[in-house]
């Protein structure tokens, strides 16, 4: 296979074309990964919304803390070298590093980190409800986010949420990157703040930055020479578009790529007997769903909605659609995380054809009802949806499948405009909070709010108990109470709920020997920390 052709011309110059031709092999300074990234649309920390963009930006930019590459439950320090929380517990304030520069050599300062935040709300895209859940508004961020000089962050809360959940988040969060104020106003048009500029740049702190994107093509990060933290150990990493699987396949058994992002189970169980490649995992806080749009008539009933989570045989689709991906599970509440049920309460449902068929009879439905379902092009969503569309025929319901780039399911998901799909959320922390704010919690469900971050939203629907039942629970000051709160809500959503939650998912991928210390955890992915 000759790989190069698929190279941008830049960079397969830099990386020497003949390593890829003769020896099929990829350079020594460089990750070389296969990964289906076509839902790229931005690289703005205010607007991104996809998992694949959210990965990258985690290692162009540096927040406050990060995690703890061992332990994901804990959180260590980054830009900031330390931090200390007010008595009351609504104040945390940061200490800055002094001798962080950004890639275009201008100083990295407070200022810097609270313009960033308030940009965040200003713009007002879907990523500023990562700071309006904790009480920011346009309105009140002058007072609340305040740098009392360079090297000095203070945040002030409205209400004392816990501070490992308020830690997480900022580890988390791609809106708590701290941007390079001083080049984004230089590249700003008209009053967007360096909205476009960040279109196809990134503008932040942190290991690597982005050299080059061509959409549907590759993405190209290059080490930070100004980068004060400990450098990576590769100077590039590229990143190839490559949708097919089998393609994937093929490039890592050659030696064409290091790593391999998207495989399906057939080629999970091949690789794994291949000499010279190691099949690597890790659990992470993304669960695949089958989302129901109530504003369809058909899928406001509940009744509906609760049948179709019987047209699913869970665990036969763990053990084959799902092998090595994913492990079966219903809650909204990620296994691992605080507040999560075990699992024996949070599996509720099974496969039941007489359930699903009572329940629609209940809801006038007895002769079914016809529905489309919309994909995107990952490799087990089509797999999953004509595993329920053969179910469902069963009982009379004729469920329609369209599939489509990822980009474009997205973008028509956030319009709302479908009937149900298939897809994936990733939350950002491991805390019940996490998707309890966005998968239960509705701020408005009207259209003009467009809360395009809230799959609530997306599905129109609202549930003011539940609301309240969100926000009661994260500032409960006692864990136990806190917990008890969480599994109630659990258990009452997964019976009335607008999503049927399928599976939470593996990080999986087949990596050759030649790339060591391949390091990732539930909520971040260490590309500077491989090496060769």
């Amino acid at each position: 296979m000759n790989v190069t052709r698929l190279l941008i011309p830049s960079v397969a110059m830099a990386m020497s074309v003949s390593a890829f031709t003769a020896q099929a092999e990829t350079p020594s300074n460089a990750l070389v990964m296969a990964w289906n990234i076509d839902s790229i649309s931005t690289f703005d920390p205010a607007q991104v919304g996809e998992v694949v963009t959210n990965e990258i930006l985690q290692n162009t930019c540096d927040a406050l803390a990060k995690f703890d590459p061992a332990n994901e439950n804990e959180i260590l320090p980054a830009l900031a070298e330390s931090w200390e929380r007010s008595e009351d517990g609504k104040t945390l304030t940061f200490r800055l590093r002094r001798d962080a520069v950004f890639p275009s050599g201008n100083p990295v300062t407070a200022q810097d980190t609270v313009w960033s935040l308030k940009r965040v709300l200003t713009l007002g895209y879907g990523n500023s409800a990562q700071l309006t859940e904790y009480g920011f508004t346009t309105e009140n961020m002058d007072a609340r986010i305040t740098a009392p000089d360079d090297y000095t962050v203070v945040l002030t809360f409205e209400e004392p949420y816990p501070t490992s959940l308020l830690l997480q988040a900022i580890a988390a969060y791609r809106v708590s990157a701290t941007l390079d104020s001083k080049l984004l106003m230089e590249n700003q048009q008209g009053d967007d703040l360096g909205n476009a500029y960040l279109k196809d740049k990134t503008a932040c702190y942190g290991p690597y930055q982005l050299k080059q994107w061509n959409q549907s093509q590759s993405v190209v990060l290059e080490a930070n020479q100004n980068y004060v933290g400990e450098k990576p150990k590769l100077d590039r990493v590229l990143i190839r578009h490559v949708a097919e699987t089998g393609t994937q396949r093929l490039m890592v058994e050659n030696g064409d790529v290091d790593i391999a992002r998207d495989l399906t189970p057939d080629d999970l169980r091949a690789l794994e007997q291949t000499e010279g490649i190691q099949i690597t995992s890790a659990l992470k806080p993304q669960l695949i769903f089958w989302t129901f749009n109530t504003a369809n008539e058909v899928f406001d009933d509940p009744k509906v909605r609760l049948a179709m989570k019987y047209l699913i045989d869970y665990q036969q689709l763990g053990d084959t659609v799902m092998q090595y991906l994913g492990k079966p599970w219903q809650s909204f509440v990620q296994s691992g995380a605080f507040g999560a049920l075990p699992e024996n309460q949070a599996m509720p449902f099974g496969l039941d054809l007489e359930k699903a068929k009572a329940l629609l009879t209940e809801a006038g439905y007895p002769d079914g009802f016809e529905a489309t379902i919309y994909v995107g092009s990952l490799p087990w969503s089509t797999p999953l949806a004509q595993h329920v569309q053969q179910n469902a025929a069963q009982i009379g319901v004729k469920l329609n499948i369209e599939q489509m780039a990822n980009a474009q399911f997205f973008a028509k998901v956030r319009a709302r405009d479908y009937q149900s799909g298939i897809m994936a959320w990733q939350t950002s922390v491991p805390d019940a909070h996490g998707n309890a704010s966005r998968l239960v919690f509705n701020p408005d469900n009207s259209a003009k709010a467009k809360a395009t971050q809230y799959p609530s939203w997306r599905a129109s629907y609202f549930d003011a108990n539940y609301n309240e039942m969100v926000l009661k629970a994260v500032v409960e000051p006692d864990p136990a109470k806190r917990k008890a709160m969480y599994a109630q809500l659990q258990k009452d959503w997964m019976q009335t709920g607008e999503l049927a939650v399928m599976f939470q998912t593996y990080y999986v991928a087949a990596v050759r020997d030649s790339l060591k210390n391949w390091t990732w955890n539930g909520f971040q992915v260490y590309y500077g920390m491989a090496g060769k």
